[in-house]
């Protein structure tokens, strides 16, 4: 699957946890339960925002020849597990 569908799949999961954390609050769910749903939508956003940060490091800011890959790779591995 390319990264596109890949984003646009997600982006269509985290909309449908919206939607059900919209019916939670109107049924006067747990807050706890209301919690939990936010923070997976905060990690699935943060999944995206990665994946687009990464998408721009790797086809917006290096070209084909560049030899910083590697180092581009590394980067994009701790950002990413800074921001889980």
């Amino acid at each position: 699957m390319d990264i596109k569908k890949d984003m646009q799949n997600r982006l269509r999961r985290i909309e449908g946890q919206v939607k059900g954390i919209e019916k939670m609050i109107e049924n006067d769910a747990n807050c706890k339960d209301i919690l939990i749903q936010i923070a997976a939508i905060r990690s699935a956003i943060n999944k995206v925002g990665g994946m687009i940060l990464e998408n721009y490091a790797k086809c917006c800011i290096l070209s084909e020849e560049d030899e910083n890959k590697d180092k581009v790779d590394e980067l994009m591995k701790a950002l990413l597990m800074f921001i889980k």
